[in-house]
């Protein structure tokens, strides 16, 4: 059975972290949305997304297909109630179409090819907006460590370390001295070939994945997740950190999501928390307007290739785009555009040469290659965003 993690309106309302990804490549919990299923169903993946994706994230059809949304992330009843489709049926959640089994010419848009649609019940975990990532990821680390760690035993780390409580798991290679790691509320994960350097306190859920390092002294508290090949430091609480990112030094990060390629420098901080504990509102590139979240603890949304410079404040509620240059005194903007140059004084355009030039030499350091494939992804967006870049 060919598993196919479909784009649907999540693709608009999850920008700008959906513009160099499909949505089941959104990292939650410990794994991304697609390997999860994979895992799940214990098949192969493709994904079915924007045709300037395609390149990078191709569709693979197979005799046997599984049409899934890549908002969806699962769980045994719902993994269950996918088993049992026959071809040509159906399976929806409220008014959200959630699988479909059969033919690789479904449009998504419409049931007139179904044979029957059959309505799934259970409360289930769908990411919709930015936000939910972070709101959801607790959930979703939980069911992941269980998924990863169930019939397993834990490798042995070094006996310098104090753990409290049972729900701690490291994989062959995770390396800590002299920290400690309180899983009393939540379970704590070392990925394959981490390292958690002295004098750090963690406390759970946390998620480490591999060869990721998390820096001396360093403060992390639930529901946070470091994806791969990542280093940080500093005060971290309820964020997720996709991959190939830094937050290196001193300074907070809460109640937020980073994407792949970020860098944040030395004593950058956000707001988490408004100062009248009002309710926090985003910027959504699916109306253009700021939209209320219904949460009063919202932090940074950063998307991929984005950076800061040193002492970099972010106020509550801020959403920075795919590779903006973020730097200067003074509070930025609640939104930065995407390939924006500068700060609260004011921004230019980050130009794609320029750009180009940095991820030539930030990739290489990740034993990663800036590809033809990578640029041309790039240079999509940088055109798909050019009206925001006039709000300036």
């Amino acid at each position: 059975m060919a598993i196919i993690l479909f784009d649907d309106n999540a693709h608009k309302t999850l920008l700008p972290l959906t513009y160099t990804r499909p949505v089941a490549d959104l990292r939650i919990g410990i794994l991304t949305i697609a390997e999860k299923w994979a895992k799940h169903l214990n098949s192969d993946y493709s994904f079915y997304t924007q045709p300037y994706l395609q390149a990078k994230f191709p569709v693979s059809y197979g005799a046997d297909n599984i049409f899934i949304n890549g908002s969806v992330c699962p769980d045994d009843s719902l993994v269950i109630a996918i088993q049992r489709l026959k071809e040509g049926e159906a399976l929806k959640y409220n008014d959200l179409l959630v699988a479909v089994k059969g033919s690789k010419h479904h449009d998504f848009k419409t049931d007139a090819k179904l044979d029957r649609v059959i309505a799934y019940t259970h409360q289930t975990v769908v990411i919709k907006h930015p936000e939910d990532i972070f709101k959801y990821n607790d959930v979703e680390l939980r069911k992941d460590f269980t998924l990863l760690t169930k019939g397993r035993t834990s490798a042995t780390i070094s006996s310098t370390n104090t753990i409290i409580g049972n729900d701690f798991f490291a994989e062959e290679g995770a390396i800590a001295e002299c920290c400690t790691f309180n899983t009393t509320s939540g379970p704590i994960y070392l990925g394959h070939d981490t390292e958690v350097w002295e004098g750090s306190h963690i406390r759970g859920s946390f998620a480490l994945c591999e060869h990721s390092q998390v820096k001396m002294g360093a403060k992390i508290y639930g529901a946070t997740t470091i994806g791969p090949h990542s280093r940080v430091g500093g005060e971290i609480s309820n964020a997720v950190i996709w991959g190939y990112s830094s937050k290196g030094h001193d300074g907070f990060l809460g109640n937020a999501v980073v994407g792949e390629w970020c860098n944040m420098g030395a004593d950058s901080n956000n707001s988490n928390l408004k100062n009248n504990y009002a309710e926090v509102k985003l910027w959504d590139y699916a109306t253009g307007h700021f939209r209320k979240t219904g949460l009063q603890f919202c932090g940074l949304i950063m998307a991929d290739h984005s950076k800061c410079g040193i002492n970099t404040m972010f106020n509550t509620g801020t959403v920075v785009g795919v590779s903006a240059n973020v730097f200067g005194s003074g509070m930025p903007a609640n939104f930065v555009a995407d390939f924006a140059w500068g700060g609260a004084q004011g921004f230019e355009t980050y130009s794609l040469p320029k750009m180009f030039e940095t991820a030539e030499k930030v990739y290489p350091r990740r034993g990663r290659i800036f590809d033809q494939t990578e640029r041309d992804i790039l240079k999509k967006v940088f055109e798909l965003t050019e009206e925001y870049r006039g709000l300036f």
